[in-house]
């Protein structure tokens, strides 16, 4: 049998020191694994050009970490911001308030960024605006992803008439009441926990933080958390001929939420981490500190959203199947989309960089999204027109009209149920908070961005179940 020695790995370009150790080690166990000399030799040169692919390889992840800290700038990057902002568009501006645009002035003084945009629906957030896309170069930044990590829509299409909603209502509900978890910690427990292949990732052993949140991905797999998220029954109006479908209403089953404790988790360690390697950066940035991609920490933040990423989708498969099961349906189409997340993207320049879009929704030419209105409004599915200018993006739903203590001051229960009522929608939980009334015009938000997306159908919600009145949880 072959085997690597020193000698072969020096030849290859291998310097001496542990990393030639590391290397030789796994050469040998991918050989003795079953793979030739040339292959294990070219494993293990993708590792060294790529290490963060590999965190999650229990083979090669001790020598992936050690490739990262060999690479990784020993000089500190810079934190002084930027005289001025640097330009970028903005959609519906006289939709968006001062704040927002504030905060995306502030994100564009930051050294790191190299472009922008800022979508109809932004409001305040922390750090980066709700509604607000940034670009940065070799780096990503946690509070620009957000908390709830990979938060994202799912459309399930039945080919079946929403008519039956109508005629079988209480079926329905119940499959919501019963099929559904929501709240802060909201969990399943004994035979109602899911299973799913995301559970068998190798990547929940890449990091100790990972490790501990397996369980937290298991017991919370098929649940929804509190604000605006949602599972909800409607009509869907598909308005030209696509999925095997011909243009009609079809009964469909919407869904609003992201990673849950997972991605929160994550969250809050690596925006502290970004924070604590950013000291000296102004304080009216101080949540969009960032992570080098070079770097340890980087890599492992990286490795973590993307793997909360792939659990939020499993969520949302997993609600979905289990509601549409509960009432004998199976779906004949899905659309979905994260829109909280980063991506790796080139710019209409060429370049490469860090996409991060904190409630907007990716909209490459013929990418199809989901855009929510509220718990009484339509929402849409569109197809990206892939804008250069916008950074292929579009906005995530509505956006907030007006903050959630202002809502609760302002919109009464009756004002809020009368609203629902005269639009055929039955609520089951929800706070004022998210009364459809705190929410912009969803059609005035999509007429703003007409350039970036064009409308091919419209969800009309029917049957909403979202997180309790805070009161009654």
């Amino acid at each position: 049998m072959d085997i690597l020695t020193g000698k072969i790995l020096k030849y290859h370009n291998w310097h001496e020191g542990k990393l030639i150790g590391l290397a030789k080690e796994a050469g040998n166990k991918l050989i003795e694994g079953g793979l030739d000399r040339d292959s294990a030799l070219a494993k293990l040169e993708a590792v060294r050009a790529n290490p963060g692919s590999f965190l999650a390889d229990a083979a090669l992840a001790e020598l992936a970490r050690e490739c990262i800290r060999l690479n990784q700038k020993e000089e500190p990057s810079p934190s002084a911001l930027r005289d001025a902002p640097l330009a970028y568009p903005v959609w519906g501006r006289e939709q968006i308030d001062e704040g927002a645009l504030s905060q995306m002035d502030n994100a564009m003084r930051l050294p790191v960024s190299v472009s922008g945009a800022l979508m109809p629906d932004a409001h305040v957030g922390y750090g980066l605006p709700i509604g607000g896309v940034l670009a940065t170069e070799n780096t990503v930044i946690p509070y620009a992803v957000g908390v709830d990590i990979a938060c994202r829509m799912r459309l399930s299409i039945y080919e079946v008439s929403p008519i039956l909603i109508g005629q079988k209502k209480g079926m329905f509900e119940e499959s919501l009441w019963n099929e559904t978890a929501f709240g802060m910690g909201a969990k399943w427990t004994g035979s109602k926990r899911a299973s799913h292949p995301v559970l068998d990732d190798p990547a929940w052993e890449a990091t100790r933080q990972l490790q501990t949140l397996h369980d937290t991905a298991y017991a919370q797999l098929g649940t929804s958390g509190t604000g605006n998220h949602f599972v909800e029954w409607g009509s869907f109006r598909l308005d030209e001929e696509m999925f095997g479908l011909k243009p009609g209403e079809y009964l469909a089953l919407l869904s609003h939420s992201g990673s849950r404790g997972v991605g929160a988790r994550i969250a809050e360690r690596f925006s502290k981490v970004a924070m604590e390697k950013q000291p000296n950066l102004d304080k009216s940035v101080r949540h969009l500190a960032w992570l080098n991609l070079d770097s340890e920490e980087g890599q492992e933040y990286w490795l973590s959203m993307e793997l909360a990423g792939r659990f939020a989708a499993a969520n949302h498969y997993v609600i979905h199947h289990r509601v549409a099961a509960s009432v004998g349906l199976k779906e004949v189409a899905v659309v979905e989309n994260h829109h909280n997340f980063a991506w790796r993207e080139k710019l209409p320049d060429g370049r490469e960089a860090i996409v991060h879009r904190k409630g907007a929704t990716p909209a490459g030419l013929g990418v199809l999204g989901v855009i929510p209105g509220s718990m009484g409004d339509a929402g849409y599915v569109v197809r990206g027109r892939g804008a250069a200018e916008a950074l292929e993006s579009a906005s995530h739903g509505a956006g907030r009209l007006m903050s959630r203590k202002a809502a609760l001051n302002s919109i009464s229960k009756r004002e809020r149920d009368e609203y629902l009522k005269a639009r055929g929608v039955t609520l089951l939980g929800g706070g004022l908070d998210e009364s459809p009334q705190a929410y912009k015009p969803v059609d005035k938000v999509l007429a703003a961005q007409s350039d970036l997306v064009d409308v091919i159908g419209k969800f009309t919600p029917k049957v909403v179940r979202m997180a309790d009145e805070p009161g009654d949880i």
